[in-house]
């Protein structure tokens, strides 16, 4: 029996995934509440702190970097985080950006990590949206988590998107177990009304497009520009029938996700 998929909460976009022995971190945000960022004509504020420190998640076999020109996807203290794990697997441009131990993948390429018993975690870059149709404020890629044994316990970690025909075609192309999706409705006024990240009611399009599969929420909270929250996420999945397939990581505390 493959190991469980095991979630540890540090807040914002930031958490562990412990699949297959491999430590995936996904995009590291580390800076205190009541840091601000300027970013072009509009400025990101963190409202909460992270649960732990960089020192806390320590190993990382890779970082899972969605992308690195924004603040509440990768901060100060995150960028400097970089270099302590094995690996940041990230977009292309992004990887170009970064040098040193980056790792830049298109929509639907792959690499390998070796896991503890030998065997092998294709990680698959994913098709992201990071806005409206000619608004995406991209480039974002997701990513798959597969072990290459066992098949089982495939997890999706959307990163910032929409929902829109990118996404489905991953649900089409792979049987997803688990589903970390971004959150939030994220919205920013200096670039127009619409949501840069997934709505309330998007995650249950997607709760739907994989039958079964739990719904871990994240990317929600810790930040002023998110215009959902828990609550609403929620409120649309029960609406939905579908509160059962919702798990909240509790922050700083491992969530072991039940089996497939």
């Amino acid at each position: 029996m493959p190991d469980p998929v095991r979630f540890t909460l540090i807040g914002g976009s930031t958490a562990l995934i412990e699949f297959s022995g491999v430590r995936f971190l996904t995009d590291p945000t580390f800076d205190p509440a009541g840091a601000e960022f300027r970013s072009g004509s509009y400025v990101l504020e963190r409202t909460s702190d992270p649960s732990g420190s960089p020192e806390s998640v320590l190993p990382v076999d890779a970082v899972l970097l969605s992308h690195d020109h924004h603040f509440d996807n990768l901060d100060e203290s995150g960028r400097h985080f970089l270099m302590r794990a094995d690996r940041v697997l990230t977009t292309k441009a992004g990887a170009e950006r970064l040098g040193g131990n980056a790792i830049g993948l298109a929509p639907w390429e792959s690499c390998s990590i070796a896991t503890p018993g030998g065997a092998q975690v294709a990680v698959t870059a994913t098709p992201a949206r990071h806005g409206p149709a000619g608004g995406d404020r991209g480039p974002v890629i997701g990513f798959v988590l597969t072990d290459s044994i066992t098949g089982e316990n495939t997890t999706y970690v959307s990163g910032d998107t929409v929902w829109y025909e990118g996404i489905a075609e991953v649900a089409a192309r792979f049987r997803i177990h688990y589903a970390v999706l971004f959150m939030g409705a994220a919205r920013v006024e200096a670039v127009g009304p619409h949501h840069l990240t997934l709505t309330a009611a998007e995650g249950v399009e997607i709760a739907r497009a994989l039958p079964g599969a739990p719904i871990i929420p994240l990317h929600f909270e810790g930040w002023r520009h998110f215009s959902e929250g828990r609550e609403a996420i929620e409120r649309a999945f029960r609406s939905a029938g579908l509160e059962e397939r919702l798990f909240w990581g509790e922050a700083g505390v491992r969530l072991d996700l039940p089996m497939p």
